[in-house]
């Protein structure tokens, strides 16, 4: 029996005794958007960073936002709180409401709000130092990946077919140039300097990628917002994602190729080590 607590609209309830109706648009059609936030040492990890980005989100499907910012974090606080890990993923899912089965909006709807926390499984030093594979696909996706909507099939289908010949994601490619992985952001690093894909609509503005892009230039690492091609992808010195739970991930096989010696890089690795030393920061932070 799952003990873990959820919240669902405006109650904190044990998972096992949370329902929401059939008639619900985020089951019935996809129709909503979600945020997934780490908390390190029971502190939330970029708040209101993932605040802004869920209320983008919300406001690119007009979805009215369902709870004021002191709302948010107030509720927030209280599921982490309700666990025992220090270490936790919040799962915030909004969909649009309960409403007869209609493509068009329905008026007077009263949006669904649903969050819950899992313990925080992370990219830990093992598996950083192996590395993971990775496969090239085309991205077939829609064209507002910048919204972080429920509506996954796509990207579902993508990380599959990665799984099916061995890899662990597929890094995307639309019109010849690379956009993300199906569940994750790339950066590569090709004569010591850092590339990722700029934000646009063809990519999830990562609050991890961002991150990552702050803390190069805060170390003087040089770091660049730059579209790339699939052939300087293959040529790469390295290449790694990141997410909320891959944090830093090098990729060492690409397709049927090694990337460099098969190995982590150097870069990567300050990167990781940066990054490792930055989360140690937000637990040691009392508020």
């Amino acid at each position: 029996m799952n003990n873990s607590i959820v919240y669902l609209n405006g109650e904190f309830m044990p998972i096992d005794e949370a329902k929401v109706s059939v008639l619900d648009r985020g089951f019935l059609f996809g129709d909503g958007v979600y945020e997934v936030i780490p908390v390190y040492g029971k502190q939330i990890f970029r708040l209101d960073e993932h605040l802004d980005r869920l209320a983008n989100s919300l406001a690119a499907v007009r979805i009215p936002n369902p709870c004021s910012e002191s709302a948010w974090k107030k509720n927030l606080s209280q599921i982490v709180k309700k666990h025992d890990v220090q270490d936790q993923s919040i799962y915030v899912q909004v969909s649009r409401g309960v409403a007869p089965r209609d493509h068009v909006f329905p008026d007077k709807i009263t949006p669904t709000v649903f969050m819950m926390s899992n313990p925080l499984q992370v990219t830990d030093l093992n598996t950083f130092n192996k590395g993971v594979k990775a496969i090239t696909l085309d991205d077939i996706r829609w064209q507002y990946c910048n919204i972080k909507a429920i509506t996954l099939l796509p990207n579902i289908l993508l990380k599959q077919t990665a799984k099916d010949e061995g890899a662990l994601e597929a890094i995307l490619v639309r019109d010849g140039e690379v956009t993300e992985g199906s569940a994750s952001n790339i950066f590569i690093v090709i004569d010591g300097i850092i590339k990722t894909p700029p934000k646009s609509s063809r990519l999830l503005p990562g609050i991890t990628r961002d991150l990552i892009v702050e803390l190069a230039t805060k170390n003087n690492i040089n770091c660049i917002e730059s579209n790339f091609s699939r052939t300087e992808l293959s040529a790469a010195d390295e290449i790694w994602l990141t997410s909320s739970t891959k944090e830093v991930l090098p990729i060492v096989q690409l397709n049927d190729e090694v990337i460099a010696d098969g190995k982590p890089g150097p870069i990567s690795r300050n990167m990781y080590e940066i990054f490792q030393a930055y989360k140690t920061e937000i637990k040691q932070h009392k508020d």
